[in-house]
């Protein structure tokens, strides 16, 4: 998942990413809102961590104008404003969820992963393919009661693909998904890790299909 975070306090910014990343997802962080409209205009996100205070463009701003453009990433909403009037305004410009400032790390990581989970279709977070059966929380795979060992990138191209099952992948998708402004993942990459993946499912009855011209999707052997 591709998250990015605005926030205009350098302490937070740089706690926020951490911990996200630290959950294995791609973190991009801004520190105003014209920054974040700037870098949601030539990339897609997952998701974003979007302080309401900002310098030039104020979240709700942000918030507004992402949705009128169709932008579909969840959003969660920080803000120093705790109050009724606060909530319901980002809550009516389109934002998933609210947290108030300050907050405990394991609620935002558990909000975001509950607000990507809903506008993504899926209640839960166990996704289940044949005998197959991976935690997108934990990144745990397991096979009957087996458990399959996956790197942090193994686990988060498999993710991509159960949570997108009976319809495929583009490579472009996995790129923009596994790559931040730091780390980028490359086309070359993407090949690597279908063949590492593609081995390890393998003796659960589980393929991953090349569709030429098209991308990857998973099917049951």
């Amino acid at each position: 998942m591709r998250v990015l975070v605005v926030e205009d306090d350098p302490a937070l910014r740089l706690g926020i990413s951490r911990m996200l990343q630290a959950e294995g997802w791609q973190v991009d962080a801004v520190t105003d809102g014209e920054y974040a409209l700037s870098a949601t205009a030539t990339q897609d996100y997952d998701a974003a961590v979007l302080d309401l205070g900002l310098p030039r463009r104020g979240g709700l701003e942000v918030l507004s104008r992402w949705r009128s453009l169709g932008k579909d990433l969840a959003v969660l909403i920080l803000t120093a404003n705790d109050g009724l009037t606060s909530r319901l305004q980002g809550l009516n410009n389109g934002a998933d969820d609210y947290l108030a400032k300050p907050f405990e790390p394991e609620e935002l990581v558990a909000r975001l992963r509950a607000v990507t989970r809903r506008r993504s279709g899926n209640a839960s977070n166990l996704l289940s393919l044949g005998n197959l059966r991976f935690n997108t929380d934990t990144k745990e795979l397991y096979f009957g009661q087996e458990r399959l060992a996956l790197s942090p990138r193994e686990a988060a191209l498999l993710e991509l693909l159960m949570s997108s099952h009976g319809s495929a992948v583009p490579k472009s998708r996995i790129i923009s998904a596994m790559s931040s402004w730091e780390s980028n993942f490359s086309a070359n990459s993407v090949e690597i890790y279908i063949l590492k993946l593609r081995r390890k499912l393998a003796p659960a009855g589980v393929n991953i299909v090349t569709l030429r011209g098209v991308g990857y999707a998973l099917e049951l052997l």
